[in-house]
């Protein structure tokens, strides 16, 4: 049993964890925001927004897939540089309090479990554990890491059952939608949209896929002297034929790997909410700020184990989601500026893009030190993701429409439809979000 779990999990690709990592303890915060206040009237969005995080992932995933380089490299070598400033003026900001208030969390929750350590004892080596694994292990192994540390979000999916859930009430919330045209309602569904559909989620999904097919590409380099059944050499026409087969088969594996790990991660979210909305909702706990909120409000009511699985859950998905969000930073910055760098990479070769990340993840955790709340730091980044995601967007599906990029692996039908979809969906959200912070 233990080798089959294995073997499914070396199977998976960047999917798997880009979906996971969506789930950290800001969105955790996000939906059990949701669930508290509005009980089940907002399960119905996971309809809504699996299929469009799922093209908007596998559109990236292809983009990496095809161009064997970083998302922020492909803007560098196609697009005005104001563009790429722009993105990074609008990101960096983002992810850092991203960072910070996902650090918070986990220490606030740790606190909670051993309430005689100060949560930022726990805050201070959570990170130190984190800037660790990123440094010193090798990729590979990184990646293992992480995959296994996605089981931790099946915690969410059993808490539900703690709560003891109105099954035919969830099933009517979950396909019939539940709408309240006020601003308090929409903007609750603006934030769960851009919990989901975060940009440093796209840069991350692009930039490992281009590494997984550069380490297949470089084995086919390293085994130059391809033969046929005869044992022949392959002529070039051969040899491109296979290479196409290869595409078209690491596409196919790329799309199940992408589905799989959305589908979690709306998974997740639609237990998150479950529980929070079932057990906090009915019980009258209408306002749930943060994810220690959310846990030590489930323990009187839902019972002490859910509350554990729930605390224990959020240190898992932080330590799932930092090193995507440093790592995606990282990226980000070294492909800017042409600096060479990335995970596969010891420290001692890559110090620049090692330096980024672990600039990064001690800022975020010194924005708890400097007076901003982690609510304010959610908020700060849910805006600036807002603006961000929708230019973003309109990018990749630019890119993904462009033979001269793309070559034969443009946007299909479905995938156009799916991603014009999402870009006008979030940016009406982002004017909507805009419209929340200045109206009175």
């Amino acid at each position: 049993m233990l080798r089959k779990i294995q073997k499914f999990f070396k199977a998976l690709g960047p999917g798997i964890v880009t979906g996971a990592s969506d789930d950290d303890p800001s969105g955790i915060a996000t939906y059990s925001q949701a669930g508290a206040k509005y009980g089940l009237a907002t399960l119905w969005t996971v309809i809504i927004t699996f299929p469009l995080m799922a093209a908007i992932q596998e559109i990236c995933a292809r983009i990496g897939l095809v161009t064997t380089v970083g998302l922020t490299t492909t803007l560098r070598n196609h697009y005005p540089r104001w563009v790429l400033y722009m993105m990074i003026i609008f990101s960096v900001p983002a992810i850092i309090l991203n960072i910070g208030a996902d650090i918070a969390g986990m220490g606030a929750v740790a606190h909670l479990i051993f309430p005689s350590v100060n949560a930022m004892v726990f805050s201070i080596i959570f990170t130190a554990i984190l800037l660790f694994f990123v440094i010193y292990l090798p990729y590979s192994r990184f990646v293992s890491v992480l995959k296994y540390l996605c089981l931790t979000l099946l915690l969410y999916i059993i808490v539900p059952f703690f709560t003891k859930p109105d099954w035919l009430a969830v099933i009517r919330a979950t396909f019939i939608p539940n709408i309240r045209w006020d601003k308090e309602f929409i903007g609750m569904l603006v934030a769960i949209l851009g919990t989901t559909i975060s940009p440093y989620l796209f840069f991350w999904q692009t930039t490992m896929e281009a590494e997984d097919v550069k380490a297949v590409k470089m084995q086919m380099m390293v085994n130059k002297r391809l033969v046929n059944i005869d044992g022949e050499r392959l002529s070039s026409k051969d040899h491109e034929k296979k290479e196409k087969r290869l595409y078209r088969l690491l596409i196919s594996k790329m799309g199940i790997d992408v589905n799989l790990g959305m589908l979690l991660s709306n998974l997740i979210m639609f237990f998150t909410i479950l529980a929070t909305g079932t057990a906090l909702f009915s019980q009258g706990i209408r306002q749930i700020d943060t994810v220690e909120q959310a846990a030590k409000a489930l323990e009187p009511i839902a019972g002490k184990a859910s509350y554990l699985l729930f605390a224990i859950g959020v240190i898992g998905t932080g330590f799932l989601a930092i090193p995507v969000l440093s790592g995606s930073l990282s990226y980000i910055i070294s492909e800017t500026f042409g600096w060479s760098g990335n995970l596969d990479k010891k420290f001692s070769q890559a110090r620049p893009f090692y330096a980024i990340i672990i600039v990064s993840v001690i800022i975020g955790l010194l924005i708890n030190y400097i007076g901003v709340s982690p609510i304010d730091a959610l908020l700060y980044t849910a805006i600036l993701y807002g603006i961000t995601s929708p230019v973003i967007i309109a990018i990749l599906l630019h890119i993904s429409n462009n033979r001269r990029i793309m070559g034969d692996y443009t946007n299909g039908l479905k995938s156009n439809i799916l991603g014009i979809a999402t870009f006008l969906l979030m940016t009406v959200s982002a004017i909507f979000l805009i419209y929340l912070q200045f109206s009175s």
